[in-house]
C-alpha cells in the first residue's frame, strides 16, 4: 500500500448567506497515497471544488485537518503556507478564465517562476529557454511563446495552464475539472497528457469531475459526493462493478454503455434536493431515495468500511455485506 501523501481528517466548510450557513464540505475524511488519482465525482454543487481548493488552502477550511507529509497545513502562518506551496498547484476548470488575457504564453508561464523566484539571478534568456522546455512537455510548439491567449483555442489554452503549474516543480496537483469545458475530441490528448506527466514526474492527482466515464479510466480510487458528504469511496474498479450506495448507483446508470446489446435500467431519481443551508441531522440523499424507509431519519449515516476499502455511508448497508438491502 503506498503512503498517504495527503490524510484529511473531519474537514468542514461552511459559508454564512443572508439565508443561512451553507454547508459547502461538511465533516469528511479521506486519504491521498502518493502518485495515484484520487477522482472525486458528483452533481454541481456536491462541494467537489470546494474540497480541492481546501486542500490547497486556496481558501480557509471551516474546521477540520488537513495532513500533507504528516503536517496539519491548517495550522501553518501564511508565509510558511507560501513555502509549501510550491510543491501544490491546481489546474483550473475554465483555461477561457484562468489565463490572464493581457499576457503572452511566455510571461504567463514564467509568472510562477518570478514571483516565487524558482531562477533567483537568471536572465531573461535563462527564463526563456525554463519556459520552452514547459511548453516542449505539454506539448506546445515554440513558435506560440509570444502568442495571447485569445489567439489559440481552448486545448492549447489548458496546456498553458498545466505548463504553468509544472513551473514550481509540484508533487501535487488538483485537477478542477480540466477537460470539462473543452471540445471531445480534446478532451482525451489532454488526458493523456496528464497521465504521461503523471508518471514521468510522479505527481499525485485529485481528479473533480462529474464525468463518471472519464474518472473511470484516469482515477485509482473515487469518491462520490453528495450534498458536501461523501457517500461512497472505493478503488475505481471496485465501485464501477459493485457500486453500493443508491445514488452511486443512480450516477453510474445514466452512463451511455456503447456494447452492442448492453443493456442498463436508468434508475430515475424521486423527490426533491436537500437544501445544503442548514440542512437537518438526517441522510441528505433520503428524499430521493429509492429505498427510503423510517430508518433512513435516524441521523447521518457513519461512512463505514463495508469490504476491505469500499466505504459507504447508508443506513441499509452494513459491513461485511456487498448488496444494498431492499426496501420494505
Amino acid at each position: 500500500m503506498a503512503k498517504a501523501l495527503f490524510q484529511v481528517r473531519n474537514l468542514k466548510k461552511y459559508f454564512k448567506t443572508s439565508r443561512g450557513v451553507v454547508h459547502a464540505v461538511d465533516d469528511i475524511s479521506f486519504d491521498i497515497e502518493e502518485g495515484k488519482t484520487l477522482g472525486i465525482v458528483g452533481e454541481s454543487g456536491c462541494g467537489k471544488s470546494t474540497t480541492g481548493r481546501c486542500l490547497i488552502r486556496l481558501i480557509e477550511p471551516t474546521s477540520g485537518q488537513v495532513f500533507y507529509r504528516d503536517q496539519d497545513i491548517c495550522q501553518l502562518s501564511r508565509a510558511e503556507m507560501k513555502k509549501l506551496r510550491k510543491e501544490m498547484q491546481i489546474i483550473f476548470q475554465d483555461p477561457y478564465a484562468s489565463l490572464n488575457p493581457r499576457k503572452s504564453v511566455l510571461q504567463i508561464i514564467a509568472e510562477p517562476l518570478l514571483y516565487n523566484k524558482i531562477m533567483p539571478g537568471a536572465d531573461k534568456f535563462a527564463i526563456e529557454k525554463r519556459v520552452l522546455e514547459l511548453m516542449d512537455k505539454v506539448g506546445l510548439a515554440e513558435r506560440l511563446i509570444n502568442t495571447y491567449p485569445h489567439e489559440l483555442d481552448g486545448g492549447r489554452r489548458q496546456r498553458i495552464g498545466i505548463a504553468r503549474a509544472l513551473a514550481m516543480e509540484p508533487k501535487f496537483i488538483v485537477c478542477d475539472e480540466p477537460v470539462s469545458a473543452l471540445d471531445v475530441s480534446i478532451q482525451a490528448q489532454i488526458l493523456n497528457l496528464l497521465k504521461e506527466l503523471q508518471r514521468e514526474l510522479s505527481l499525485t492527482y485529485v481528479f473533480i469531475t462529474h464525468d463518471l466515464s472519464v474518472v473511470n479510466h484516469f482515477s485509482d480510487d473515487i469518491i462520490v459526493m453528495y450534498l458536501g458528504q461523501i457517500v461512497e469511496k472505493a478503488p475505481a474498479d471496485e465501485l464501477f462493478e459493485n457500486p453500493l450506495h443508491p445514488y452511486t448507483q443512480a450516477l453510474l446508470s445514466a452512463i451511455l454503455v456503447p456494447a452492442v446489446g448492453a443493456n442498463r435500467d436508468r434508475i430515475k431519481l424521486r423527490g426533491e434536493l436537500t437544501s445544503p443551508i442548514d440542512p437537518p441531522p438526517v441522510c441528505r440523499f433520503a428524499k430521493r431515495c429509492n429505498y427510503y424507509n423510517q430508518d433512513c431519519a435516524a441521523g447521518v449515516p457513519p461512512l463505514l468500511e463495508i469490504t476491505p476499502g469500499h466505504f459507504v455511508a447508508c443506513h441499509r448497508i452494513k459491513p461485511g455485506s456487498n448488496t444494498l438491502v431492499e426496501a420494505n
